[in-house]
């Protein structure tokens, strides 16, 4: 594992915790505080007497009035000048966005510009949604910290190229005898898996990209059609003779579990699976599909068919060079509880349903 490898998981785990963190882009640095992890103690020593302000990312900062300011001018971290009357429990409600109804009257709020510290502070928003956590800092422009990571380490960190196959084994599953699973990680990630059903070398193989879902996969939700869509993916996979499932831990488009389930909380306020992820801070998709197509890669393929409603994963997987020679539909898992959230796809994110 790379230094910068180390550097990057040291910080993901130190702002996890509740430590702080300092982020570094040669002369410029700031240190930041997971605003949803704090406590009154962990913010009095961060600051040390000075005040912190606060770092969101411009979709978040875009609900909250900014819209006009500096989020309108390109930039993809916000800095919010930190008032008196902004005090911790303020900032909770203006980091999360399922506290918007209880505590409507935020602001006026102030942004101020990043300067020299506007890598840093897109790299320590990155760091946070790498911990699963909300993107929303406490942040002091060249504050100190016992873990310190920077800039450039989190972006490689980003980078699918560390990816490495690690282990393979013989897998019996319902659908089909003959399948194998893969497993490949990245440094620091979670482990993601491939099922290789039937014969998927003797043809061009039928594949399904899959991100996980605990609530739909594992629990049964109605809310979502992914569990449905995986067990369907299988069989369908299985009675084409040959293909690939790949499961890949990006859970809520990306944004992590719990995050996903901020947002269910937003959907049940009335907003929908789009605006609930951009609420939140987050884009609509954090998904990287570069992570499928060195997965294929690895296993030897190049060219598949894929089963899918959603035209965005067959340009993320040519666009990092695996032919898509047919696209399949996929239809499972429709019901009433999840009628809005299928026409959300539909409407807002190209889904052919």
């Amino acid at each position: 594992m790379t230094s910068a490898a180390q550097s990057a998981e040291r910080a993901i785990d130190a702002l996890r915790r509740g430590y702080a963190v300092r982020v570094t882009d040669g002369e410029a640095a700031i240190a930041v505080l997971a605003i949803e992890l704090a406590d009154p103690e962990s913010l009095a020593a961060f600051e040390g007497g000075g005040r912190a302000n606060v770092l969101l990312t411009d979709k978040r900062a875009a609900f909250l009035g900014l819209g006009n300011q500096l989020a309108a001018a390109g930039m993809q971290a916000v800095l919010i000048e930190r008032t008196p009357w902004l005090d911790l429990d303020t900032a909770r409600a203006v980091a999360d966005p399922v506290l918007d109804l209880a505590t409507p009257l935020k602001g006026p709020f102030r942004s101020a510009p990043l300067g020299s510290a506007e890598r840093a502070a897109r790299a320590a928003l990155s760091l946070a949604k790498h911990a699963g956590l909300l993107p929303a800092l406490f942040v002091i422009e060249g504050g100190a910290a016992d873990d310190a990571v920077s800039a450039a380490d989190i972006e490689h960190f980003a980078e699918t190229g560390a990816l490495k196959l690690v282990s393979r084994a013989r897998l019996p599953i319902k659908v089909h005898e003959k399948t194998e699973i893969a497993a490949f990680r990245l440094p620091g990630g979670p482990e993601h898996l491939a099922l290789l059903i039937g014969d998927p070398y003797g043809t061009t193989p039928l594949v399904r990209l899959h991100s996980s879902c605990l609530t739909g996969d594992l629990l049964g939700s109605l809310k979502c059609d992914c569990g449905d869509q995986l067990h369907a993916a299988l069989h369908a996979i299985a009675a084409s003779g040959g293909g690939i499932l790949l499961y890949l831990q990006q859970e809520g488009r990306g944004i992590g579990l719990i995050n996903k389930l901020r947002a269910y909380a937003l959907q049940d306020q009335g907003f929908d699976t789009v605006d609930a992820n951009l609420r939140l801070g987050f884009e609509i998709d954090e998904r990287e599909f570069a992570l499928a197509a060195n997965m294929l890669k690895a296993l030897g393929f190049g060219t598949i068919r894929l089963l899918t409603n959603n035209p965005a994963k067959v340009a993320g997987l040519e666009a990092e060079g695996i032919a898509v020679a047919e696209r399949l539909p996929l239809k499972a898992g429709e019901g009433a509880h999840n009628e809005a959230y299928l026409r959300t796809k539909r409407d807002r994110t190209g889904h052919m349903l």
